[in-house]
């Protein structure tokens, strides 16, 4: 039975208890994709006793659309498109610059608010689990996966509150394990799935990553 969501915090909750098989691990690794993502993750990382970090993505919305996805980019220069999409649309290879260009500005300007002077948590040979509030399509969890797989972990977890149905096979066929709380079906979109949906700002991923630091735990040596 499909349900709403109180908010992305409650969402968070109800996810951990799906992943308590990576709960007290040292080699586990939570990164959220921002803004969304963020308090599901901060969630999910106290839980599971984990350090958390973004993972800067950045949705190519449809000029006039943008609710629709036409591909994604993230961290490292990674891109995704949805090349059927794009033919389909007849979108030229201009607008999609120009999509791409004005991303990347986005992209980099969190990048630094988010940091500051810290640096991205190293995760060669650890389990990440990729965090987000929710997928539609799923293009920029795409480019997430890719930019991820690049830094060489030994294993990638995408774990999401709710997701449509097919974007689900879609991306499982991608990572070593995706975890979902519910696929809707219908699915309309993300936010359909939440009482509160508002806006997450760039001061509250702040204090959430500064709150995260707490969880990591200390394994003697």
């Amino acid at each position: 039975m499909n349900f709403r969501f109180q908010d992305r915090s409650e969402a968070g909750r109800l996810l951990a208890l799906k992943l308590k098989h990576y709960e007290g691990r040292s080699d586990v690794v939570v990164l959220a994709v921002p803004r969304g993502g963020v308090p599901v993750g901060f969630e999910v990382a106290g839980s599971l006793c984990a350090p958390m970090d973004v993972f800067v993505v950045r949705k190519l919305g449809m000029p006039g659309h943008e609710e629709f996805a036409l591909g994604a980019i993230a961290s490292g220069g990674v891109s995704f498109l949805n090349e059927k999409a794009i033919e389909k649309l007849r979108v030229s290879r201009e607008v999609i610059e120009a999509v791409m260009a004005r991303e990347r500005l986005e992209l980099d300007r969190q990048e630094r608010i988010y940091r500051k002077y810290d640096r991205a948590i190293d995760v060669k040979d650890q389990t990440v689990v990729l965090v987000d509030d929710g997928l539609a399509t799923g293009a920029s969890m795409q480019a997430a996966v890719r930019a991820v797989r690049q830094r060489r972990p030994a294993r990638i977890v995408v774990a999401v509150p709710v997701a449509a149905p097919d974007t689900c096979i879609d991306l499982a066929r991608e990572v070593d394990e995706f975890v979902c709380v519910q696929t809707p079906d219908p699915f309309f979109a993300v936010g359909t799935w939440y009482d509160d949906f508002s806006q997450i700002g760039d001061e509250e991923v702040r204090a959430l990553l500064e709150q995260a630091t707490r969880f990591q735990q200390v394994i003697p040596a």
